[in-house]
């Protein structure tokens, strides 16, 4: 241990014995809540500078987690296994502030807790959120962020600044009834000191990152948003003046894909200076061709890419571009807000001259993206084929919102991306440019761009989704089905009786690298009816094939599948089960995409009204299966269960397999606050008082 950290862990020390728990000086009631998800209790608590979410994980594998906002940094303490279940119980959560004897600030929490069981300390780990979700997964840190523990009677200590010598962070953990063991060659253990008493705790976590400005929900939500509590909770705990939190505890910052379809779910019951907040943290964060940034490396992780790299000392952020779908995303949210809404158009003027921080006006940077979208699409619509189509970068197996490794089945050419966001992106663009909105933003050659974008997106709009169309003869369909539902250990007699005679018509998730369809179902044709006016034809049958009974389609008790690998070879089926990420679990926001698409072509004017009853129905079906998930609304994803030939919803993340885990409060899980039920539905219970 170096004298420099021995310092800072002595300071840190001292700090907590002679600076008293203090409430940050604010007006305003903190924003505070709880949810359960199987063994885990999520505590999220906000307030003035301090924002923090603490996660208790009972079971036998137990942790104690806090993940800060501030700098997506956090502190967290696993445990050895115990060869019986723990059970934690939480108490008061408060926040605290720590003036360190050099003048710098830590905020963060105290917490009271206790659990049925002695603890044995496996390793804590503190720093960047990134970290901690890698050590996790694979169980593992950079050597240069482990922190040692200090033991002061029953408490034990780790505490470091940050790797550039900035404040850093502090996680301790004391016992009130009982005694701390172990150190030296032993591990250190907690143990109660009565047999059948709780073991009492407390918990402080604290960050020296700098902290962000909540909205608050009087800037947040308008008189339409839902009532929903919880929801309304989890907005406001990822809701910043800064930027959106993509979700927590695992992603505590910026994601531009999280974030624009997120605000152009949820714009009915946004605020409008929470969408232009959040529009500028996008082009805030755009790259000088105009590609919107997927995340952003922040804090001490910042730090740590820097060191890697050879350059100076620095925690400057570092943005990642790798991904293709937020590109085309951008213009289609943009003219949801600016030329569909009436608050949009009334504050177009004055959003467009905004300043950004480097200086650039939000028109010039719209101006910006909107030319590397109109030039991306050259290619296609002057030879409209598969290799002209938008593919993810090379050397990498993802590039749109499914970005696990298997997410897109080693697919090259997204169904997303190509067959809606870039003719959606083109449509807005031509309409951007028609009112003149960008006119005196725009550079001549910018200009030229935009000019040929109405253009492309007919010949997008008309030629891609032929391409990632795929018919299965009803034979084929049969067999594969009944092999693969065997598999699983469902039974198929719905999904059976749900096939077509003339032959089953599905959309692909992607093109493999010789254009060929990969026969993967999949949710993500909500996005054309949220963006698009599809033919009626094509409208049905995307439609009746997502809401055909699992697994013939993705609908099931549990809530609307993201993928179906039914049709595909056994490699497939294999990589996309449920304990995988983007396999067959259900994503909260996954279902409302398609609630908000039926909900906008039940608008249009231009179907027969055969068409409107059957989506009708799909409506009503959809939202039968939301209610029956309302317990898992915020969350990030969940898997299922199948018994007595029913499916249940299961928490995913906590059984022995699971690729990861879930977020208790997702960011685009939230947007059912923009939505409600048909009438005939059974709308979700808006006073549900559930941790």
């Amino acid at each position: 241990m170096t004298s420099y950290v021995k310092r800072y862990l002595a300071v840190a020390l001292l700090g907590l014995s002679l600076v008293a728990s203090a409430k940050p000086p604010v007006a305003s009631a903190p924003l505070q809540f709880q949810i359960a998800e199987g063994r885990t209790l999520n505590a999220f608590y906000q307030q003035g500078p301090v924002a923090a979410h603490l996660l208790l994980n009972s079971g036998t594998q137990p942790r104690v987690l806090v993940a800060f906002p501030a700098g997506n940094s956090g502190a967290g303490i696993w445990f050895e296994p115990s060869s019986t279940p723990v059970q934690w119980k939480l108490g008061e959560v408060r926040p605290m502030q720590q003036i360190q004897a050099n003048k710098r600030i830590l905020h963060g929490i105290v917490a009271t807790a206790s659990v049925d069981a002695p603890l044995v300390v496996r390793d804590a780990v503190l720093g960047s959120v990134r970290i901690l979700r890698d050590y996790q997964i694979e169980g593992r840190y950079p050597a240069e962020t482990a922190t040692a523990p200090v033991r002061r009677g029953n408490t034990l200590t780790w505490s470091r600044p940050r790797l550039d010598g900035a404040a850093g962070y502090l996680i301790s953990i004391a016992v009130d009834n009982g005694s701390l063991g172990g150190g030296g060659d032993s591990a250190w253990t907690f143990t109660g000191s009565r047999v059948g008493e709780p073991m009492r705790l407390r918990i402080i976590a604290l960050t020296g990152e700098t902290p962000l400005t909540p909205l608050g929900e009087n800037r947040l939500l308008n008189e339409h948003a839902g009532a929903d509590p919880r929801s309304r909770q989890a907005l406001a705990f990822l809701s910043y003046e800064e930027k959106f939190l993509a979700g927590s505890w695992r992603f505590d910052t910026y994601f531009g894909r999280d974030t624009l379809m997120s605000l152009r779910l949820l714009m009915p019951a946004l605020q409008p200076v929470a969408i232009e907040d959040g529009l500028a943290s996008v082009l805030e964060r755009l790259n000088a061709q105009g590609e919107v940034a997927h995340e952003e490396d922040i804090g001490e992780f910042a730090v740590l890419r820097h060191r890697k790299q050879g350059d100076p000392p620095s925690d400057a952020p570092i943005y990642d571009y790798a991904m293709i779908d937020d590109d085309f995303m951008l213009a289609p949210v943009a003219a949801s807000y600016l030329l569909d809404q009436a608050d949009g158009r009334a504050r177009a003027a004055a959003f467009l001259a905004r300043k950004l921080p480097s200086g650039e006006t939000v028109g010039a940077a719209l101006a910006r993206n909107f030319a590397f979208v109109a030039d991306s699409s050259r290619a296609f619509a002057a030879a409209p084929e598969p290799r002209n189509l938008m593919s993810i970068k090379a050397g990498r197996k993802t590039g749109q919102w499914r970005d696990s490794e298997d997410g897109l089945a080693d697919g090259r050419y997204p169904y997303d991306v190509n067959a809606v966001f870039v003719p959606a992106a083109l449509s807005a663009i031509g309409r951007f440019r028609n009112e003149g909105l960008l006119a005196p933003y725009a550079t001549p050659e910018q200009a030229k761009a935009l000019s040929a974008a109405a253009g492309r997106a007919q010949v997008w709009s008309r030629q891609v989704p032929a391409l990632f169309h795929v018919r299965l003869p009803v034979a084929d369909a049969r067999r594969r089905m009944q092999a693969y539902a065997g598999a699983q250990g469902v039974d198929p007699a719905l999904a059976l009786a749900s096939l077509p005679p003339a032959g089953l018509d599905i959309v692909a998730i992607a093109l493999d690298g010789n254009g060929k369809p990969i026969p993967v179902l999949h949710s993500d044709a909500g996005f054309a009816l949220l963006l698009q006016d599809p033919p009626a034809a094509q409208l049905e049958s995307m439609v009746e094939a997502m809401l055909r009974p699992f697994p013939a389609g993705l609908l099931t008790d549990a809530g609307l599948l993201v993928a179906n690998p039914a049709f595909a070879d056994a490699d497939i089926q294999r990589r996309f089960g449920r304990n995988a990420y983007h396999g067959t679990v259900v994503w909260s926001w996954q279902q409302a995409l398609l609630a908000a698409g039926l909900q906008r072509q039940l608008q249009r004017k231009d179907l027969p009204a055969a068409t409107l009853v059957r989506l009708q129905s799909a409506q009503r079906q959809l939202w039968a299966a939301i209610g029956n998930t309302q317990a898992m609304r915020t969350s990030e994803l969940w898997s299922w269960t199948y018994a007595d030939g029913r499916y249940q919803p299961a928490p995913f993340g906590q059984n022995s397999g699971d690729a990861d885990e879930s977020n208790a409060a997702q960011l685009w899980s939230t947007v059912f606050l923009a939505l409600s039920p048909p009438a005939a539905a059974s709308p979700p219970d808006k006073e549900d008082k559930r941790p």
